[in-house]
């Protein structure tokens, strides 16, 4: 006999039990719209209310399945204010499902903080699993996949993304980074100068879609591919960088990282006078190197602004 708490939903190979009351954390495609899952449509077919990220992108999503449900919008500029509304409508017996733009919803998206609402109130929040643009690029990499870091969308401002860059040289685990088309060189070309340019990796672009590019190099050869036209700038982008094998460095390497941060921020001259009262390393041994690491960057401030 049917619960009153739930609704079963057919579904191809059997049914499915929506509950009242619940946050349903819903999977979509990256790009190809054949890999929603039976699972995912039937509970969006069945819930109360769909919470989305761009409900206007995600109306044409389901309009593609035939679904229509009332659409509420959630995002990082409204996620706050627009939580205790949801939050009531659970409460009253409502069953929600949560969407991003694309793949699986909380990563690098908005939701976080509804999740965490949710459940310190009670309430039951369940995955409807699917598309990931991140384990989609990782399972095609060929990099070590045992062990591997997210870390989303690098900073915009090329001063914070460089010194982010740098807290993760010598991270030895798999990397995988989100970008946009408008600061993929930028990042690539940045990447190259802490990473180092025979660092191996994989640039995935428009995965899943008509004009999917996955390219292994190292990032070197990548920093020059992204650069010589410029159509193949266009789209979304999966970075993935194999693992630094070597450990954090000390003493002199340290020296060098310190030299970078002050070179970024300061004149030439200033930066090689602050290092030497930090380190206490000989000055003309400073100046030599910060004429190196000044050579090989694209520029010494964050005067530029965004990348």
């Amino acid at each position: 006999m049917e619960s009153p708490s739930e609704r079963p939903v057919s579904c191809q190979g059997g049914e499915v039990s929506i509950e009242r009351g619940v946050v349903y954390v819903v999977a979509t495609p990256i790009g190809n719209l054949d890999d929603m899952t039976r699972r995912g449509l039937s509970t969006l077919k069945a819930v109360d209310l769909i919470l989305a990220e761009d409900t206007r992108h995600t109306a044409k999503l389901l309009r593609n399945y035939g679904i229509d449900k009332p659409l509420l919008s959630l995002h990082e500029h409204n996620e706050r204010r627009r939580i205790p509304e949801v939050l009531a409508r659970l409460r009253q017996g409502e069953s929600v499902a949560l969407v991003s733009d694309a793949g699986t919803p909380l990563i690098s998206d908005p939701g976080c903080e509804l999740v965490r609402k949710a459940r310190a109130g009670g309430l039951r929040v369940t995955p409807i699993p699917g598309p990931s643009a991140v384990t989609c690029a990782l399972s095609v990499a060929g990099l070590p996949a045992d062990r591997f870091v997210f870390e989303g969308f690098l900073p915009a401002r090329a001063g914070s993304r460089r010194s982010r860059l740098r807290e993760m040289a010598y991270e030895p685990r798999t990397v995988i980074l989100f970008e946009a088309p408008h600061r993929v060189e930028a990042t690539l070309s940045d990447l190259a100068v802490t990473f180092g340019t025979e660092r191996e990796a994989v640039l995935a672009r428009e995965l899943t879609k008509m004009f999917e590019t996955v390219r292994a190099a190292t990032l070197g050869e990548l920093n020059a591919w992204i650069a010589e036209r410029a159509e193949r700038r266009r789209g979304e982008f999966v970075i993935v960088v194999r693992g630094n094998p070597s450990p954090r460095p000390t003493g002199v390497l340290d020296v060098e990282l310190t030299l970078r941060t002050l070179l970024e921020e300061l004149p030439l001259t200033r930066a090689v006078k602050a290092a030497v009262r930090i380190t206490g390393c000989s000055r003309r041994e400073l100046y030599q190197r910060a004429l190196v690491l000044r050579g090989s960057s694209s520029g010494g401030t964050d005067d530029q602004g965004e990348a």
